[in-house]
């Protein structure tokens, strides 16, 4: 069974730096595409970063320049830097892991952005 187990959310000011990690326990980590994902009250789940078994990445335009998504394979970890965070990226975040017809999901974890 996958688990996927998110990290280090919490309350930011605006403009402020905050990483979320999400360890995995899974075999073969190295092949999965992992993702991060976010959803805000009220609103749908939205695709936030996700970073594919060779490293190739891609990006919600409203988070490019600002979060970095990174792998570490052999900690079995992804991570998302988030860097100058504004008001409107306050949501719960969510790790994705994929791979064939399989998809996971983590518990999530609040990241608040006070302005």
């Amino acid at each position: 069974q996958v688990q996927l187990v998110e990290s280090g959310g919490g309350l930011v000011q605006s403009g402020g730096s905050l990483r979320v990690s999400c360890a995995a326990s899974v075999i073969r980590f190295d092949r999965y595409k992992m993702g991060w994902y976010r959803q805000a009250p009220g609103k749908q789940r939205e695709l936030v970063a996700t970073i594919t078994s060779d490293g190739t990445t891609n990006y919600a335009d409203s988070v490019k320049g600002r979060f970095t998504i990174s792998r570490d394979n052999a900690k079995n970890t992804v991570y998302l830097q988030m860097n100058s965070l504004k008001p409107e990226d306050t949501a719960v975040y969510y790790c994705n892991a994929d791979r064939f017809q399989y998809t996971y999901w983590g518990q999530g974890t609040q990241v608040t952005v006070s302005s």
